[in-house]
């Protein structure tokens, strides 16, 4: 059964930074390249940040210089350090699992909540 397990979020000050994490069950975590999307009250969920299973990265414009994406194989995890957070950057934050150049699923996260506010 796979599982993907997001933590860290929660409610912080606009400037300050959090870090999420995700850890991944059942699935060989090496191969699937991972990414971290959002999705705010009416909006469409949207992709923040994804890399690569060799650690290639891409960012959305509106993260960039600010978040950065990681991935521990070893640990079958994956990070987003959000620095400089900004009231936009509200949303529920889930973590996603794609394996399709493998012919293998796609999977998600329950999702964890981000809220900047003063």
């Amino acid at each position: 059964q796979v599982q993907l397990v997001e933590s860290g979020g929660g409610l912080v000050q606009p400037g300050d930074s959090l870090r999420l994490s995700c850890e991944a069950a059942g699935i060989f975590f090496n191969i699937y390249r991972m990414g971290w999307y959002r999705q705010a009250p009416g909006e469409q969920r949207e992709l923040v940040a994804r890399i690569s299973h060799v650690g290639l990265t891409d960012l959305a414009n509106s993260v960039k210089g600010r978040f950065t994406i990681s991935r521990d194989n070893a640990k079958n995890m994956v990070y987003l350090q959000m620095d400089s957070l900004k009231p936009e950057d509200t949303a529920v934050y889930y973590c996603n699992a794609d394996g399709t150049p493998y012919s293998k699923g796609k999977y998600w996260g329950q999702g964890t909540q981000v809220t900047v506010s003063s």
